[in-house]
């Protein structure tokens, strides 16, 4: 891939790409599972003629695409043709480590965060298999997250998913992912959809010390509670084309995580846990200064009384990733606090900024000041993802 020229207004600063996916790739699971588990962790398998996820041995996840809209020659696909495309198929760089460096330092890019595709972006997908074998699985995909952090020579920092299914299990999964040098967690927004307590609840209590000790962020990626890809086909016309039914989807998702702050807002765990930092990623920012000034009216007008201004609790705990704002973005940005912005590109998923995020963020990044720019496009991921920019120097 051809080197893409970096916008004076860009030049000499880290860019940190909030928000990217890591490509599963077939034997994930089966090349580190043991012996009595190769046969039920997540596998693909030809049935019937479909090549497909399977766990449990006959358990369909789903077919075996790649999440990735970027075929192997580095053109980007549009619509659902994605979903067609195989392993072989796709850029290189969705999957393996030193084709995605390639990628970030043709781009501009110096460290990425990165989250998965198959088990959901909250870990919601393997529902349907006992306990052990979730855990198992989970577990399996950290130790490979693990392994890619650090082949990447910590450029590229994977979120730990927890098994949250069980409170006890998700402390243990989460201590041991920061002794392996995980820098935040990746949880499900709505574990109440599969009868579990709501994320107020103190049952969660013992989870929001540990990561409040450890400085441990919890990112909520959008989709994270979704059990399929509904978003994308019930809520746009039946007669739109494949095409503008993937505008519609990509652009509904971020509303989900506007009913997800708006719950944490309002249940105030978050005035219980003052160290606690969650991140709403794939959201953007600009409907966010709304959604805190609705709130805090509605609450006022129900008389409900709150320690911390809800302007000011979002300044001290949220942080959310702006990709495609650009219009009201700056605005935004100095009204949420310029320290909560976080820049993503969404690499390498449909609605992402490619092939050339330098370019696409540079007259946006023109508006804000020199110091602001470094936070937003930078320093703000590297001060709460523990990423010494000096170690991006090398």
């Amino acid at each position: 891939m051809n080197m893409m020229m970096k916008p004076p207004v860009l030049q000499d600063m880290h860019v940190i790409d909030a928000d990217t996916h890591v490509t599963e790739v077939h034997d994930l699971w089966t090349s580190r599972a043991s012996p009595s588990y190769r046969d039920r962790v997540p596998q693909v398998k030809t049935v019937n003629g479909e090549l497909a996820w399977y766990i449990d041995g006959d358990k369909r996840m789903g077919p075996a695409q790649t999440s990735c809209c970027i075929k192997k020659d580095g053109v980007k696909t549009f619509g659902m043709e994605l979903t067609k495309m195989k392993i072989n198929e796709i850029f290189e760089g969705a999957y393996d480590v030193p084709s995605r460096l390639a990628y970030m330092d043709s781009a501009g890019i110096s460290a990425q965060i990165a989250y998965p595709n198959l088990l959901g972006f909250g870990n919601q997908k393997s529902m349907g298999v006992d306990p052990e074998l979730r855990l198992v699985t989970t577990q399996i995909f950290n130790d490979a997250s693990a392994e890619l952090q650090q082949a990447s020579g910590g450029r590229v920092f994977p979120m730990a998913l927890l098994p949250w299914w069980n409170i006890e299990q998700s402390v243990a999964e989460a201590e041991r992912c920061y002794k392996m040098g995980f820098r935040g967690i990746n949880l499900n927004p709505d574990p109440q959809n599969q009868g579990y307590p709501v994320l107020g609840d103190t049952h969660w209590n013992p989870l929001w010390e540990l990561c409040s000790d450890y400085a441990l962020p919890v990112n909520f990626h959008i989709g994270g509670g979704m059990e399929n890809t509904d978003w994308y086909g019930s809520g746009g016309w039946p007669t739109d084309n494949p095409r503008l039914k993937m505008a519609f989807g990509s652009s509904q998702m971020p509303v989900t995580n506007y009913r997800v702050l708006s719950n944490i807002l309002l249940s105030r765990f978050l005035e219980r846990f003052p160290k606690l930092k969650i991140v709403s990623v794939e959201s953007g920012v600009t409907w966010i200064p709304f959604m805190l000034e609705s709130l805090e009216y509605q609450m006022q007008d129900q008389g409900i009384k709150y320690e911390v201004p809800l302007f000011e609790l979002f300044q001290r705990q949220i942080y959310a990733c702006t990709w495609f704002d650009k219009r009201l973005l700056p605005e935004a940005a100095r009204v949420l606090g310029i320290d909560n912005i976080l820049y993503e590109t969404d690499f390498p998923h449909p609605t992402c900024v490619y092939p050339d995020p330098m370019k696409f963020i540079s007259d946006v990044a023109s508006q804000f000041a020199p110091e602001e720019r470094r936070k937003v496009f930078g320093q703000n991921a590297a001060k709460l993802y523990n990423i010494p920019l000096e170690n991006l120097d090398r």
